[in-house]
């Protein structure tokens, strides 16, 4: 058993710590045994879970979630360190580096008029951090790990930004085709094709929980 002196209230630096533990000589087992790839998934489901709890507009529920998600991202952070990578810190401070460099207007002497500006500003910005130097580059950088209809939405946006029209050629798979049209139309009608499924899908489960309701009188 470790000897951990308990508190009334933690911060993000005894979070760092417990995962040592966890990870350390003596420590969990199975926290011991975990990659990156063996954690891939939970990451995505936590950040899921944490939209979830934001479409429930539930702070208490959101509160735990984002706890969860930072759980991921010291866990990350910790295996690297234990690599001789990079560390929570170096997290943090690449991010608090990309923040001041992304808002000039800020921490600069750049002015804006609107948030629209300010949102030009940052993907100029971002395409001189990450060498984007054309349209493919920035369309190619979007996450192929996104869900596929979010990376068509994605996609799309940053293709007629750059001031091309949105088109597809002939493509083996049809329906491939018909989805990525029907993304069109959605953003095309101010729709969130993500949402627009997610609701036709809770539709369908409650209308056959309707239909097996009849069944079963």
């Amino acid at each position: 058993m470790i000897n951990y002196k308990r508190k009334e209230h933690y911060r993000v630096e005894d979070l760092v710590e417990i995962m040592s533990i966890l990870r350390g000589e003596g420590g969990c087992p199975w926290d011991r045994e975990q990659t990156h790839e063996s954690i891939r998934q939970n990451m995505l489901e936590e950040a899921y879970e944490a939209a979830e709890a934001i479409d429930l507009k539930n702070p208490e529920m959101l509160c735990e979630e984002l706890g969860d998600v930072l759980l991921q991202v010291v866990f990350h952070a910790r295996m690297e360190q234990e690599k001789g990578g990079f560390t929570f810190d170096d997290v943090a401070d690449g991010v608090c580096k990309k923040l001041i460099l992304r808002h000039p207007h800020i921490f600069g002497d750049v002015q804006v008029r609107d948030s629209d500006e300010v949102l030009k500003n940052w993907d100029a910005i971002k395409k001189v951090e990450k060498s984007q130097k054309t349209t493919t580059d920035t369309l190619r950088a979007v996450a192929r790990s996104l869900p596929a209809l979010i990376r068509a939405e994605k996609v799309q946006k940053k293709a007629e930004k750059a001031g091309f029209p949105v088109e597809y050629s002939d493509a083996e798979n049809k329906i491939g085709e018909k989805l990525f049209e029907i993304v069109r139309e959605a953003r095309a009608a101010g729709v969130d094709p993500e949402r627009a499924l997610e609701c036709a899908t809770d539709a369908f489960i409650e209308s056959t929980h309707k239909l097996e309701s009849e069944r079963n009188v």
